[in-house]
């Protein structure tokens, strides 16, 4: 996806969330994050947005520490929330090309890496506003389910952080079904998993579905559609692969 693309989705999400945690108040719970009410999904993505807008904006070249979280609720929240996420829009679509500063993931350049990750962020955060409202959430579209997928497994769960561990060397795949060659093969061990693009040999378990489905899914936003093989693996990645 292009950098333009990314950032007319994490525009898009934006607007979504705001409207989903106006439309429940800042109050309610949040179904896929046990312990977190609207308030401190505001708050923690305001935050996030801001702190991604400084490095564009002001060219931290090193990690810069975020600004921490508002105490503000209500309307007043909303108000906060929605001028940082436009912010970080207009940042992303003014900054130059070649802009340099610090990014956490491999990627084409620091304003591609940021864009693609706010517009994740920003929609898995929004899936969780509208969990809190309850109802259909809304949907994305198979690239950009696969692209966040690629993300997830071949950019965060490739660094030495990843928890996502196994004492018994194992593999696990990873297949989109409605998208051809959108195949990932995760080898686990002991050591952070090593992640290939493509159907490499056989898998100890695999993880299957429509690509959206599986998308929230490998974020934990939603069950697996189809487990084949060992269990057990869909069971480990539930339980260590939160991204920090």
């Amino acid at each position: 996806m292009t950098i333009s693309a990314h950032v007319d989705v994490l525009e898009r999400e934006g607007r979504l969330l705001a409207a989903a945690a106006e439309d429940v108040g800042s109050g309610a719970e949040v179904p896929t994050c046990p312990g977190w009410l609207v308030r401190d999904l505001l708050r923690h993505t305001g935050m996030v947005h801001r702190w991604a807008t400084a490095f564009v904006a002001e060219g931290h070249t090193s990690y810069h520490p975020e600004g921490g979280l508002p105490d503000l609720d209500g309307a007043a929240l909303l108000d906060w929330f929605r001028d940082g996420h436009q912010g970080l829009v207009d940042t992303l679509r003014a900054a130059p090309a070649d802009v340099r500063c610090w990014h956490f993931l491999p990627a084409p350049s620091p304003l591609a890496f940021w864009a693609r990750r706010q517009a994740h962020e920003t929609t898995v955060h929004r899936f969780d506003a509208e969990s809190a409202r309850g109802g259909t959430p809304s949907g994305v579209g198979e690239d950009f389910a696969v692209d966040g997928i690629d993300e997830l497994l071949c950019g965060f769960h490739a660094r030495a952080k990843s928890a996502v561990r196994s004492e018994k060397p194992s593999t696990l795949r990873i297949r989109a079904t409605d998208v051809p060659g959108a195949v990932w093969t995760v080898r686990l061990s002991a050591e952070p998993p090593v992640t290939v693009r493509g159907d490499n040999g056989d898998a100890d378990c695999e993880l299957a579905g429509p690509s959206e489905q599986l998308y929230f899914a490998l974020w934990n936003r939603k069950p697996f559609p189809v487990v084949t093989g060992d269990a057990l693996l869909a069971e480990l990645w539930r339980e260590k692969s939160g991204v920090t």
